[in-house]
């Protein structure tokens, strides 16, 4: 269920010219406006502090995100996860730099709440514009697919699912007989290949996505070598559904075109974004959590004799061996070639340990692992080694959840897959999590699994 999502996203996400170019400019020009508008309504000068503020915070924030096209929840809770983000970085920089009593707090509070209100309002009003654009003649994009197969019935699916975009799907062309075909293309085949040249032209159609197989490469040529002579823009759709796509990507290697397939989505700005939003958030943490801290240390050492901190080995980022912290929670220390997972009423837990479990408390020590850089705050939670040499055999793709650093909570923990794995069928639906959090990672995806975990702590009783 997860390929298909990110197929779509990978092959029928690219943005307009015009868009991206709006979109890049919105977002920081809109945060500055309402800068500015606040200075104005609370009847305060804009002095020099003003001008670095604005400065620091267009550089922050250029270029702005397309959320035009995102499901409006998704759109605002990105918002909302990519503003506050931002406040507490500005936050953070205004207390080190003592430069915060330059700001009346009416002002910052009016920008605080202003902001993500504007912006929600400019995503709207984007939205209606797309859609109004999309509902004109002139604007519309009549679009035909070639292979009338299962890959060419999800190209059908996903440019449905895409109604802001003007792309108005006329049907298939496929010189397969009926049986072969997709059940849901039947009936909308309109003629054979040598016949679509002729029909683009008769009917008007702007873009033309061909979904044949790789192995139709004779085909292929030739029909390629008939399309040219038309003014529609054609669009190779490579046949790789049965492939876990992992932020998928164009990219241009000294002018040859390569296909990303499987890719980290923390490279550039986003693993800049991540890691200054790791160590601000675990810094804060760190210092909220200090007395807990203390008071589970000493709740370890009187419990049972042992060290307080159990070193775990864990495979962390591309798969280097890493030491993960954690309370000891436990009479015994498993961390050899074979290590057993903990199961509920499991003897070798200790009382304290079973709260401490329960409640997550046993892996507050991981926040100084996420400042050493071995961790961030999120992603898929760390197996133990000698599990993963087992389930790297067992499940399709698994490794590729090495791709980025293990996180304290994940995507999957937050699904309700927190606690024992004791059947392949629960790890390979953890796995299917994380995978998805690489697809669809975002600052506001992070902000979302942070508030939920706090939640579990509270309520979850699958740890043990």
């Amino acid at each position: 269920m997860f390929e298909d999502r990110s197929y779509k996203r990978t092959f029928y996400s690219a943005p307009q010219s015009v868009q991206s170019l709006i979109a890049a400019f919105l977002e920081p020009g809109l945060i500055v406006a309402v800068l500015l508008a606040a200075l104005a309504w609370c009847d305060e000068p804009v002095v020099r502090p003003v001008y670095v503020l604005c400065l620091l915070v267009f550089a922050l924030t250029f270029p702005g995100r397309d959320r035009f096209l995102l499901h409006p929840v998704s759109a605002i809770l990105d918002v909302l996860g990519s503003w506050l983000t931002l406040l507490a970085i500005l936050a953070a920089f205004g207390y080190a730099t003592n430069s915060l009593k330059y700001f009346e707090p009416d002002v910052l509070m009016f920008w605080a709440v202003a902001t993500p209100l504007a912006q929600g309002a400019a995503i709207g009003a984007g939205r209606l514009c797309l859609r109004w654009m999309a509902g004109r003649p002139q604007t519309q994009r009549p679009a035909l697919i070639v292979g009338a197969g299962e890959l060419g019935a999800k190209v059908a699916r996903a440019l449905g699912e895409d109604p802001l975009s003007g792309r108005r799907l006329l049907g298939f062309f496929d010189d397969r007989d009926g049986e072969r075909l997709d059940a849901s293309t039947q009936g909308r085949v309109l003629g054979r290949l040598a016949e679509l040249p002729h029909e683009i032209e008769r009917l008007g159609v702007r873009e033309v996505y061909i979904t044949l197989p790789l192995g139709s490469q004779p085909r292929l040529v030739k029909l390629l070598e008939n399309l040219q002579g038309t003014t529609a823009s054609l669009y190779f759709v490579p046949d790789v559904f049965g492939i876990s796509i992992i932020q998928g990507r164009l990219k241009d290697l000294n002018g040859v075109p390569v296909v990303g397939i499987c890719e980290t989505p923390f490279t550039g700005t986003n693993g800049l974004a991540k890691r200054a939003a790791d160590i601000v958030l675990s810094c804060l943490i760190l210092v909220l959590i200090a007395p807990i801290l203390l008071a589970v240390a000493l709740g370890v050492k009187l419990s049972s004799p042992g060290p307080v901190i159990f070193k775990q080995r864990r495979n962390g980022l591309d798969g280097e061996e890493i030491e993960v912290y954690k309370f000891r929670s436990m009479r015994v220390m498993d961390n050899g070639s074979v290590v057993k997972q903990a199961t509920k009423d499991d003897p070798r837990i200790t009382p304290f340990g079973a709260f401490i479990r329960r409640t997550s408390l046993d892996e507050l020590p991981q926040f100084v692992n996420v400042l050493q850089g071995r961790m961030s705050i999120v992603g898929p939670r760390p197996h133990a080694v000698a599990h993963n040499q087992q389930y790297r055999e067992l499940i399709k793709a698994y490794m590729v959840r090495h791709k980025v650093k293990p996180g304290i909570t994940g995507w999957a923990q937050v699904n309700g897959l927190r606690g024992e794995t004791d059947t392949l069928d629960k790890m390979r639906q953890r796995v299917e999590y994380d995978l998805e959090y690489l697809r669809n990672w975002s600052l506001a995806l992070d902000l979302q699994i942070i508030v939920r975990t706090a939640r579990l702590m509270l309520f979850d009783r699958n740890a043990y």
